[in-house]
């Protein structure tokens, strides 16, 4: 018995022999030869198929997973796509081939084994394949199961609130770079991560940014230089939007993510679309970073039993089940985001959070940013081990980071759904960010972030209204806690600094401070609004 079926508790009823076939040749649409290993349980006749398509290679730890379908009755073909793990042709980011799949498709269908059920898996990239997959109809499709990866790539991990995501951008740089040249062996993946940190901490500051992957892995790397040159509207992007495909994708879709995951917001507009396009939806949001949920007791019994049902014609589960953050509990709703009023905290002078609106007049509050000195940031949506919830009070004690906090809750408020805050701004400099994060203060003090947001302005005024999209939230401020909101014009690496020039991000060399002032009067009320749900103070 594999070992996730053994740690997590999902045990097949009837465990059956599994077969491998490795390095099977598949021949892509133009004639590229791509590699796949081929699991099946022994004795079975074409039982339904499990595709998972991905560029980070066979043989490994993922291994894992096909070993566990296989045993519960169901193939796997594991394929690498094209320029990985010894499949032909070139590696070009996160712009997949659409020769890969109409290859494999056509491959798979001649084969004597492949019966009329397809299933596709996976989390990230092996998430994005499957919706470029939709691109075409696929009869045979009965559920696609997706962890941490959206529809759409630009706005949604490259430009949130139209800043350059440069920590995780290069982060993924370095895990693509450890990945290939350690040709896949374990041993050598972990030796690449000895220095890892430093490397990638020194090319965030890297300038001009665009040969920041120059300065992590020594050469240049061609998709990272297209990413920095083209920003979120331009046409290069449109390869890597796949949103239009929500009509062609299966009858059911399992969605499956983490509050700290920075593509949260992008899956869960893909719920809303998924569900307007009349597909059954499963959803399952918890207490993870990016890539954690699947191997979970919850995540993975979840995916597992919405898939026996798709492929064994039962009654396949829908519904939406998150993991409330402060409480440690999960609840069950009916669609997302759940019934829940948005309700205001005002900010203060003298740093107070409160349902009280502002009064009269009031001196903003004020403090500068240094593009030379970022302002850091912990924890939260990152990419790597860094990732999630974690204490802020050493970045709160900068002078270039803003708080704002409640007095002591006299009984629980439990926020699920969108967050938003409107900040009142003014500065000198027209090109500047301003970041928003939400955290919960426990009676001793320690600061943990819940989740937060940034947008970048690139026009002139005096006083102008800075709107901010965070990530949402599920979480209850348990009574005697307090909800802080952190106020800032960075959160460096995960949000790459604003230049301050004006200048084109990837040929930016020079770096302009600017002063900040946020206004809290009745005539400028900055606010953070979150999402009350019934029976919530």
């Amino acid at each position: 018995m594999t070992l996730l079926s053994r740690l997590y508790g999902v045990r097949p009823a009837l465990r059956h022999r599994v077969r491998v076939r490795r390095n099977v040749e598949i021949p892509a649409a133009d004639g590229v030869r791509l590699l796949a290993t081929h699991y099946y349980p022994a004795g079975q006749r074409r039982p339904p198929l499990v595709l998972l398509r991905s560029p980070y290679g066979r043989g490994n730890a993922l291994d894992q997973l096909p070993a566990l379908l296989a045993e519960r009755g169901y193939q796997v073909l594991y394929q690498s796509l094209r320029g990985t793990a010894g499949s032909g042709g070139r590696f070009d980011g996160f712009v997949i081939d659409p020769a890969d799949g109409d290859g494999t498709l056509s491959w798979l269908r001649a084969q004597p084994w492949f019966g009329d059920q397809l299933a596709t898996w996976g989390a990230s990239y092996l998430g994005l394949v499957q919706w470029e997959l939709a691109a075409r109809d696929i009869p045979e499709w009965k559920i696609a199961l997706i962890q941490d990866a959206p529809s759409e790539f630009a706005r949604g991990f490259m430009y949130p609130g139209g800043a350059f995501a440069t920590g995780n951008a290069l982060g993924w740089v370095q895990l693509v770079e450890r990945m290939f040249t350690g040709g896949y062996g374990i041993v050598r993946q972990m030796a690449g991560m000895v220095g890892a940190a430093r490397r990638l901490s020194d090319a965030t500051l890297t300038l001009p940014l665009q040969q920041a992957d120059q300065a992590l892995t020594g050469h240049p790397v061609p998709w990272f230089r297209d990413w920095v040159r083209h920003g979120p509207g331009e046409k290069y992007w449109a390869s890597t939007d796949h949103r239009a495909n929500v009509t062609r994708m299966p009858p059911v879709v399992h969605l499956q993510g983490g509050w700290h995951d920075f593509f949260l917001p992008g899956m869960l507009a893909d719920y809303a679309g998924l569900v307007a396009a009349g597909r059954r939806v499963r959803l399952l949001v918890g207490p993870w970073s990016h890539g954690r949920g699947l191997y979970t007791r919850q995540g993975l019994a979840d995916a597992l039993t919405t898939l026996d049902a798709a492929l064994l014609g039962r009654p396949t589960p829908s519904g939406v089940r998150l993991f409330v953050t402060g409480a440690d509990r999960w609840i069950d709703e009916s669609a997302w985001p759940p019934v829940h009023e948005p309700a205001s905290w005002f900010l203060h002078p003298g740093g107070l959070l409160s349902r009280t609106p502002p009064g009269g007049r009031a001196e903003p509050s004020r403090y500068r940013y240094d593009p030379a000195d970022p302002t850091p940031t912990v924890g939260g949506t990152q990419v790597g081990l860094s990732a999630g919830a974690k204490d802020n009070r050493a970045i709160e004690a900068r002078t270039d980071v803003l708080t704002f906090t409640t007095a002591p809750l006299t009984e629980d408020v439990e926020a699920v759904g969108p967050v938003r805050v409107r900040l009142h701004a003014r500065s000198a400099n027209p090109y500047v960010d301003y970041f928003a994060r939400v955290c919960d203060v426990d009676p001793r003090g320690r600061s943990v972030n819940v989740c937060d947001g940034i947008v970048r302005l690139t026009h002139p005024g005096d006083i102008r209204v800075a709107n901010i999209v965070l990530w949402p939230m599920a979480h209850c401020f348990k009574r005697g806690h307090r909800i802080r909101l952190q106020v800032s014009s960075g959160a460096h690496p995960r949000f790459g600094r604003n230049p301050g020039t004006g200048e084109p991000i990837a040929t930016a060399t020079s770096l302009r401070p600017s002063k900040h002032e946020i206004f809290h009067d009745h005539s400028h009320p900055s606010a953070l609004w979150l999402p009350l749900t019934s029976g919530a103070s």
